[in-house]
């Protein structure tokens, strides 16, 4: 067994512009960087970005590359409100309005290639 962390891979278009987006944003920070490919992490997550040239994704069949996405990265924050403020101010789009449930409350928003992101606050 590996001790390595766990990563999730998403697919993008443009790979610069998915780097700046989680590290200005969502304080991820740069393991490595390629046009083809960038290693973003955050805590324990490891997050792929592949762009066009990437070896990962040439390996997704073409059935799957126009699938709509629904899972996504889930990430904690403290204060849900004040994210959002602060994600407005800086003119990043939210998918619908925050909403609550017994677990705490929660919103979408989307990369630039439409790769989803939850910031969750818990209850």
């Amino acid at each position: 067994m590996t001790t390595e962390p766990a990563s999730v891979r998403y697919l993008v278009d443009d790979v610069p512009a998915a780097v700046a987006f989680y590290t200005t944003h969502l304080g991820f920070t740069v393991a490595f960087d390629s046009p083809a490919f960038a290693d973003v992490r955050r805590g324990a997550l490891r997050l792929l970005l592949s762009g066009p040239a990437s070896s990962g994704a040439r390996a997704t069949p073409e059935e799957a590359r126009n699938a709509v996405p629904r899972n996504r990265i889930h990430l904690v924050v403290d204060d849900l409100d004040a994210e959002i403020d602060r994600h407005r101010g800086a003119g990043l789009t939210f998918l619908g309005e925050a909403v609550s449930g017994p677990g705490g409350k929660q919103v979408l928003l989307a990369d630039p290639a439409g790769n989803l992101v939850e910031l969750f606050q818990p209850a």
